[in-house]
């Protein structure tokens, strides 16, 4: 996996789903969020083997937040609430539930939410992601071979008859290239974030139907207070390096938990019919 990979907040929390009770954004885990057995692409092992065509969201229906890249802040702000992970990396995340394992934008079918046009990369790389081999100064591409995503058949084989790599394949490499690129720029973002001293800890409390409340913690956002304080030299860098859009896309991000709760809200109602 990619370093940015190692530092991301990606495993969804303990199940709870009490009404009242205080969720949090998910710890790290061991393993990427999502993949249960990668494995590096290789032509003998994966000939005639392809990747399902529309296998759906279904994997992403117990996470309430994934990790995202700095360039795809200002289209994720359009559509999720974007914070920040509580330990000392700061990793950006869209918050996709209120509710510990639960994600509010996909349902049972795997169908993602129609009104979220954007969904994030992290998403769409799946079932795709690079790995540092050991001992190997390069990144290889794997693919998580489980039975929901994989099977034997020619819609989209990873690789030609002949063993050369498919066209499907050639793209997926591209897009985890460009992936973790991003994710390196991520990484010195975050960095600079935690070092100026802006991101403060908060908790989003939401109310529900018959004056119930769901305490949503465990991240971080930019202080606007914090921002107005900042050191000039820091503030002219930034905007030096455009990451000032970025900031503010986070900020405006805010007015999605709005969205958030009326998800949440139209799944209690149906939950409870």
């Amino acid at each position: 996996m990619t370093s940015s990979d190692k530092q991301n907040t990606e495993q969804s929390s303990k199940a709870s789903k009490s009404k009242g009770q205080k969720q949090d954004v998910p710890k790290a885990s061991a393993l990427p969020l999502f993949y249960k057995n990668p494995e590096p692409l290789e032509a003998k092992k994966h000939a005639g083997l392809s990747v399902r065509k529309n296998f759906g969201f279904g994997f992403t229906y117990e996470v309430n937040a994934v990790p995202i890249n700095l360039v795809e802040m200002v289209q994720i702000a359009q559509f999720y609430p974007i914070a920040f992970s509580p330990d000392g990396h700061a990793t950006p995340v869209a918050i996709l539930g209120l509710r510990n394992n639960e994600n509010l934008f996909v349902d049972a079918n795997g169908k993602w939410e129609e009104t979220a046009y954007y969904k994030p990369a992290y998403i769409r790389r799946y079932p795709f992601i690079f790995s540092e081999m050991p001992d190997r100064d390069q990144l290889t591409l794997c693919v998580d071979n489980v039975e929901d995503v994989i099977e034997k058949s020619k819609a989209q084989p990873f690789f030609n008859e002949d063993d050369s790599i498919s066209e499907f394949s050639k793209s997926a490499l591209e897009f985890c290239k460009a992936y973790h690129f991003a994710a390196q720029e991520t990484v010195e973002f975050s960095k600079a974030l935690v070092e100026s001293g802006v991101l403060i800890d908060r908790e989003a409390q939401i109310r529900l139907p018959g004056d119930k409340l769901v305490n949503f913690s465990g991240f971080k956002i930019v202080s606007a207070a914090k921002l107005a304080e900042l050191d000039d030299k820091i503030f002219l860098e930034w905007r030096k390096k455009d990451w000032l859009r970025h900031v503010y896309a986070h900020l405006f991000s805010g007015v999605q938990w709005n969205r958030l709760t009326a998800l949440l809200n139209a799944r209690l109602e149906k939950e409870a019919a």
